[in-house]
């Protein structure tokens, strides 16, 4: 019975780019060193023809060397692949299963290809992200997540939410890739910081303080400016200095500038807490504005007098030395985003 025929899938110098992809003196498989991509090459070309002379035509070869490769092919494997036919050759049942299993791998080489090549542009990774609670608070974090997610799809993304000593450690460790942050709190070697864009800070009051009444007394709103030094016998809640020493240091100066000395009623971990606190009553702080959208029910924000003084950082930091193209293309878009916030930005709506 003649052996079924072959429908050729595609045009045998299609097989070219793959097997520089591979190159051809590299082997296939382990303990079989003589079989390498150019004779299952040889083996398809011969296979989807169905003749020795016009494979030989298109893979630019002489015909007595093909014709060998394939015998050698033959004896590695310890099966006959072709009926040696009158008028061209016919696949044996054992070429009819190798012409299948050649195919695959042929199309498996190129999807790997393919995926080297979107790894190779940043299309396709993993990233590794951190944030701090203030950070994700302004719009430009889930704005960059989501134009990450939108525009590189094979981009596994982990999203871990931490404290900016717990990002910048996780950064030097490799364990972060990228973290959004406010200001650094330390410098490892290793670790890049870029400035994406600066706001301004505002005054958190619990809705009952004395201040609140005594200016709406005065025909005072939110955007009428708030001096610190009214706020001198109040106690202020804090991020903690290790994990905010920037801000906590700038505030700090800027009081003792004032001719007071903040006391300190509490420090926390997150300025979420920190906010939380300020409702409860349990004295006043300063966040980014960005945070002025929070906890509306038991906070109101007002504006600083020194406002152009105390600012509030929002940075990228990342691994410096890295090989992941997936990386550089998260850094190249928030700057690109962060370009744009620059370009519009405006006085916060308190």
């Amino acid at each position: 019975m003649a052996a079924p025929a072959i429908r050729q899938n595609a045009n045998i110098g299609a097989w070219r780019p793959f097997v520089k992809y591979m190159h051809d003196t590299i082997s296939i498989f382990h303990g079989y060193t003589a079989m390498e991509l150019r004779h299952l090459r040889y083996f398809l070309a011969v296979a989807e023809t169905g003749s020795v002379t016009r494979a030989a035509d298109q893979l630019g070869i002489q015909q007595p060397p093909l014709s060998q490769q394939l015998k050698a092919l033959e004896i590695e494997l310890g099966v006959t692949l072709f009926d040696r036919q009158p008028r061209g050759v016919a696949l044996t049942p054992a070429g009819t299963a190798l012409h299948a299993d050649a195919t695959d791998l042929f199309a498996r080489i190129e999807q790997m290809r393919a995926r080297m090549q979107r790894m190779a542009r940043g299309d396709e990774g993993s990233l590794s992200i951190g944030f701090t609670s203030s950070a994700a608070a302004h719009k430009l974090t889930p704005e960059v997540l989501r134009a990450c997610r939108r525009q590189f799809p094979r981009v596994a993304l982990t999203l871990t939410e931490c404290n900016a000593a717990e990002a910048i450690e996780r950064l030097a460790d490799g364990s972060l890739d990228a973290a959004l942050l406010r200001a650094p709190v330390s410098h490892p070697e290793g670790v890049r910081f870029d400035l994406l864009l600066e706001e301004e800070m505002v005054i958190a009051l619990p809705l009952d303080h004395p201040l609140l009444r005594r200016r709406a007394l005065r025909g005072e709103g939110a955007a009428d400016p708030v001096s610190l030094s009214e706020l001198a016998a109040d106690p202020f809640i804090l991020v903690r200095r290790p994990g905010a020493p920037g801000m906590y240091g700038d505030l700090l100066r800027e009081c003792e500038a004032l001719g007071f000395t903040p006391r300190i009623g509490a420090e926390v971990s997150r300025m979420l807490t920190n906010l939380n606190l300020v409702a409860a009553g349990a004295g006043v702080s300063v966040v980014p504005a960005s945070m002025a959208g929070l906890n509306r029910h038991g906070v109101a924000y007002c504006r600083m007098v020194e406002a152009d003084r105390l600012r509030a950082p929002l940075t990228l930091g990342y691994r410096e030395h890295h090989d992941n193209a997936a990386l550089a293309a998260l850094v190249a878009l928030t700057h690109r985003i962060a370009t744009r916030h620059r370009k519009k930005a405006e006085p916060p709506e308190l």
